[in-house]
């Protein structure tokens, strides 16, 4: 008897499974295609005049070896999604679908149900749909125990609606922050040398999904206030503001906001400099929104009326 695929470390009945499984989860955010060669949904094209379509890709990078140090998974794939949707949203474009991609050493079924689980959950906060995906067991690349994940996602918007409208955005605009719930998906490759594998408590900190602003921005965006946004993701606030600004302009931030504990653990544990940090982490900031200064007063109060949490952070300088 030759040498099978099995034997070469790949367990095809148990990829189908797991396929079977994900095609099986009862949401509205799981596409009936699950399985199939490709997946889609259908598109109500006449709400729009000149629809366009939007897409990015990105990852959680590092925070993968902290789920792994505390065998905890269920949030990875609301990050998997977050990091890509919260890139569509500040361009004005609601998210459409989702896909992902799961390289794997060994297909450890339990886990990977677990960020799967997590992956629907980010697409009902979105308001999305999980239309497809991938998942790859290769022994030779990775270790039984390591995978890694990527994200896909395309979302739609009306031209005249596309952020940034740059040719708008002056000196003396106003920004406006939406609070973070911790460090997100970024900077963990520092975060997880400042903080012990035994503090669990701190290390599930780091663990906390990061928060999806889809449905907020899609609200906020109904004032039609809102001329550039910024998704406050690696390179912290200035370093992500100034994408969504002239390139003459710079972001004069207040630093006035409240900043979640775990940063200052981080900073103390790492004895990390308050530029590095400002640097490196959203520092209780996950958008920035750029407001016409003659409409603070007005975004401030519709965004009231929303119920929705925002606050100067600072100016366009």
């Amino acid at each position: 008897m030759g040498l099978t695929y099995s034997e070469a470390g790949v367990d095809i009945e148990k990829g189908d499974r797991f396929a079977s499984f994900i095609g099986n989860i009862k949401s509205k955010a799981v596409s009936n295609s699950i399985g199939g060669f490709a997946g889609g949904i259908e598109l109500d094209v006449e709400k729009y005049k000149k629809p366009v379509l939007l897409s990015c890709t990105d990852g959680v990078g590092t925070k993968l070896m902290v789920a792994q140090q505390l065998q905890k998974f269920d949030t990875l794939g609301i990050d998997l999604v977050a990091m890509c949707v919260n890139d569509l949203i500040v361009c004005g474009a609601s998210p459409l679908v989702f896909l992902d991609y799961i390289g794997c050493g060994k297909l450890n079924e339990d886990v990977l149900k677990e960020v799967i689980k997590g992956v629907v959950e980010g697409c009902e906060q979105a308001g999305c749909t999980l239309a497809g995906g991938e998942t790859a067991e290769m022994p030779d690349m990775y270790s039984d125990n390591e995978f890694d994940l990527a994200g896909f996602s395309v979302g739609i918007v009306e031209k005249s609606q596309m952020l940034p409208q740059l040719d708008r955005v002056e000196k003396g605009d106003i920004l406006f922050g939406m609070a973070s719930v911790g460090v997100h998906s970024n900077g963990l490759s520092l975060a997880r040398k400042t903080i012990d594998i035994n503090d669990r408590e701190n290390m599930e900190k780091l663990l906390t999904p990061t928060k999806i602003y889809v449905k907020e921005l899609e609200e906020l965006l109904k004032s039609e206030m809102i001329i550039s946004a910024a998704h406050i993701t690696g390179g912290g606030l200035e370093g992500n503001i100034v994408r969504a600004l002239p390139k003459e302009l710079k972001p004069e931030l207040t630093w006035d906001w409240e900043v979640p504990e775990i940063f200052f653990t981080i900073q103390k544990n790492g004895n990390i400099s308050e530029d590095e940090m400002r640097k490196v982490f959203n520092m209780g900031i996950g958008m920035v929104l750029v407001i016409k200064k003659e409409n603070e007063k007005s975004f401030s109060n519709f965004a009231k009326k929303c119920n929705i949490d925002v606050f100067k952070a600072g100016i366009v300088g």
